[in-house]
């Protein structure tokens, strides 16, 4: 069957996700557990006690352990989370994996009580850059084109956005860039198994690749990003996304022309008007 012209294109193959997280082990899990801990920082700097907490996760063991009375649901296209019973949903490093993401945070707001708050938390686009560049580097020599390998990543500007396109206020992104070194790149692929990371687009392409391909990853990857000690280094960008559910509260900015004072007597200038 056709899909409607109006429909987005599928990004992930679920079915090949899950098969792929299957396959993840504990020691690949530390990229998780630190997204994890994290969170738990940030949450410490809010001015609030959170009594209903959600999680939305492919990996319920990892977050469970940080949030152990958290409701944990896995993030299905459609989330089982109940409307307006929580203070606090997470999203846990799992957005990127998203068809739609935008479709994910109004969900999760909708979960949330008015003035509950919600966080995410997901690779940006600075990560595994050095990867995706010797990929299409090494495929572009080999064959004359190039085919989805790595999942792509929103910078922060883009995803920063998604909060008021889901109806958040007080919206705020940040990010964080971690550098992890890598005895080649057959170690990187190796872990990036073990975290469930592997590639799971739903346009990848199907056919193997033969050992040769790889070697030369291998080797254009050492030449163009070394580490000390001859090891290799690879970008893991986590990026955070904070808002609340609108409640009449919350701070509102003020009209324009609605000051009381004037700019120019706080600092002590001169006033000049613009001509016309």
């Amino acid at each position: 069957m056709r899909l409607p012209d109006d429909t987005p294109p599928k990004l992930t193959n679920r079915a090949q996700l899950a098969q792929n997280r299957r396959r993840a082990t504990a020691d690949g899990m530390f990229l998780q557990e630190l997204a994890a801990d994290e969170v738990k920082d940030r949450l410490t700097e809010v001015n609030r006690t959170f009594t209903r907490p959600a999680i939305v996760t492919g990996f319920p063991e990892v977050w469970a352990e940080s949030f152990p009375d958290a409701v944990i649901v896995p993030d299905d296209d459609i989330l089982s989370l109940e409307q307006g019973a929580h203070d606090l949903v997470i999203h846990g490093l799992s957005l990127h994996w998203a068809n739609d993401p935008v479709g994910q945070i109004i969900q999760s707001r909708r979960a949330l009580i008015n003035d509950g708050m919600f966080m995410g938390v997901m690779f940006g686009g600075q990560t595994l850059s050095e990867l995706r560049a010797i990929l299409s580097e090494v495929e572009v020599a080999r064959t004359g084109g190039l085919s989805p390998r790595v999942v792509p990543m929103g910078e922060i500007r883009d995803l920063g956005a998604l909060l008021q396109r889901s109806g958040l206020a007080l919206p705020v992104a940040d990010s964080a860039v971690r550098q992890v070194t890598y005895a080649d790149a057959y170690a990187l692929m190796r872990d990036l198994k073990t975290m469930g990371e592997r590639n799971a687009l739903d346009q990848r392409l199907m056919s193997p690749l033969n050992r040769a391909f790889f070697d030369d990853v291998k080797t254009r990857y050492a030449q163009h990003f070394p580490a000390d000690d001859n090891r290799i280094t690879a970008s893991f960008e986590m990026i955070f996304l904070t808002g609340w559910a609108p409640d009449e509260s919350q701070q509102k900015p003020l009209r324009p022309g609605s000051a009381a004072a004037r700019l120019s007597d706080a600092l002590g200038t001169a006033e000049t008007k613009l001509s016309d």
